[in-house]
């Protein structure tokens, strides 16, 4: 699909420079600086073989905003520079692009293998929905042991999939080492940079095939609006492996008319993901939500670093608090995953983790309920500060057994960072400990009166 964006590329400029330039449309026919909404379902054809040829896909033009519009293609391009991608499709939330864009890879009767650590409505996804599908996951064991990827590996597997930082633990993998798994098995490596985002880590640069974002996080940054992204990095040989993937090795039209692979070269599985998969499914983005996310954007490196600022400040403080028993963020040396952190992530690993207070969930509930400055919502990747108990929201749904085996302690709390002033983060945080420690004497009081009476003894005794 073609535009008349402006030519900005990888090649050309810092990624500063791209966030706010790259795939723009500057001009048209009122000279508007910033790319304009195109709220439009369709778009008019000149005439009968003008639509013909639209349809055929001969002239590169638009003919229905369900496959493309001018705003969108003008993010996806923009999105494409800072991933150091070939091709981009925006679609109406994360769930959505990691859906399509495993479903261009995988059909009834496929298996792929995933990395344990996953944000929970993806591990459901997969075990339910793709499940009905007839689409099997398995998950590693322990994702840095790569012969128990290679183990798992069956004749129907067909492709790979992680996350750059797994919310909420924060246990990270390392992308290079299972990339090259990946290509040595002949498999796409699809992963979620989803809280780390392009400016953090660019995963194509590391091996990774395809990328997908949640872009209602941290990319559009303000919690205005849902959408999400697939980027295609072009490097994955689908015509080396025709049994495993037919769809791009199938002459379109019948036999003497060609593949996708011929047709559109290292751009065939996005092709087929928004044509195939998105265009028929029809998880659309409005044009409206991606102007929002180009606004958001421009303003991505500036963001994403205060959050990561912010975000290591308030993992060192918690780290030195008596109530705490472990804080899950990888920029810490004394966290396990901190060596892969210095090796993937030099600007920072983001805003989103959990810490685990001894006390369990009284101490949870006194504490999320205690602050002021932080939002108690199901989000993250906002400007503003946000806090969640996994265990009886996100984790609900799973056994307590599941639970503990995953790290969701009765104690843990998520946080995500905003860009908030540090010491303002730090006095809730300080504001909210303090109502903690106030309940101590409450709850010890309580306690030693149980032993007595379960003795049966007076409690002056």
């Amino acid at each position: 699909m073609t535009t008349t964006a402006t030519p900005y590329g990888q090649d050309h400029f810092g990624f500063a420079t791209e966030q706010v330039h790259a795939g723009e449309i500057v001009g048209g026919d009122f000279g508007a600086r910033i790319t304009p909404i195109y709220l439009t379902a369709g778009f008019v054809f000149g005439s009968f073989d003008h639509a013909r040829a639209r349809f055929a896909g001969d002239d590169g033009g638009l003919v229905y905003t369900r496959y493309g519009n001018p705003t969108n293609a003008a993010v996806e391009a923009r999105l494409t520079a800072l991933e150091h991608g070939v091709d981009s499709l925006l679609v109406s939330s994360g769930q959505a692009a990691i859906t399509v864009a495993l479903l261009g890879i995988l059909k009834a009767g496929d298996h792929f293998l995933s990395a344990p650590s996953l944000y929970e409505g993806s591990k459901t996804l997969f075990r339910e929905n793709f499940a009905r599908f007839g689409i099997e996951v398995e998950f590693v064991d322990d994702p840095h042991d790569i012969d128990d990827w290679r183990r798992r590996v069956r004749p129907n597997t067909r492709a790979v999939y992680g996350e750059t930082i797994p919310n909420p633990k924060n246990d990270l993998i390392d992308i290079g080492q299972i990339a090259d798994f990946a290509r040595e098995a002949g498999l796409p490596f699809v992963i979620d940079s989803t809280a780390s985002t392009p400016y953090l880590i660019r995963p194509l640069d590391h091996g990774a095939s395809i990328v997908v974002h949640s872009a209602s996080k941290f990319l559009s940054g303000h919690g205005a609006s849902l959408a999400g992204v697939v980027t295609d990095g072009g490097t994955f040989d689908w015509a080396a492996y025709p049994d495993k993937f037919p769809q791009f090795s199938t002459p379109l039209g019948g036999a003497g008319t060609p593949t996708l692979v011929e047709k559109f070269g290292a751009t065939a599985y996005l092709e087929y993901t928004r044509t195939i998969i998105a265009g028929r499914l029809g998880p659309v983005l409005s044009p409206l939500h991606a102007f929002l996310l180009q606004q958001g954007l421009e303003t991505l490196s500036l963001r994403v670093g205060q959050h990561s600022r912010n975000a290591l400040a308030v993992a060192h403080w918690l780290e030195a608090q008596p109530e705490v028993s472990s804080v899950d963020y990888p920029g810490l040396p004394s966290n396990p995953s901190h060596a892969i952190a210095l090796k993937y992530y030099p600007r920072g690993t983001g805003s989103v983790f959990g810490f685990t207070l001894r006390g369990g969930i009284d101490d949870a509930r006194t504490l999320i309920d205690s602050l002021e400055l932080f939002s108690r919502m199901s989000h993250l990747g906002d400007v503003r500060s946000l806090v969640l108990h996994p265990g009886t929201t996100s984790h609900a749904h799973l056994t307590e057994e599941e639970r503990v085996r995953l790290g969701i302690h009765p104690g843990l709390v998520r946080l995500s960072v905003g860009i908030e002033d540090e010491d303002d983060l730090l006095a809730d945080l300080a504001g909210a400990f303090a109502a903690v420690r106030a309940t101590r004497p409450v709850r010890a009081t309580a306690d030693v009166a149980a032993v007595f009476a379960e003795a049966e003894l007076p409690l002056s005794a």
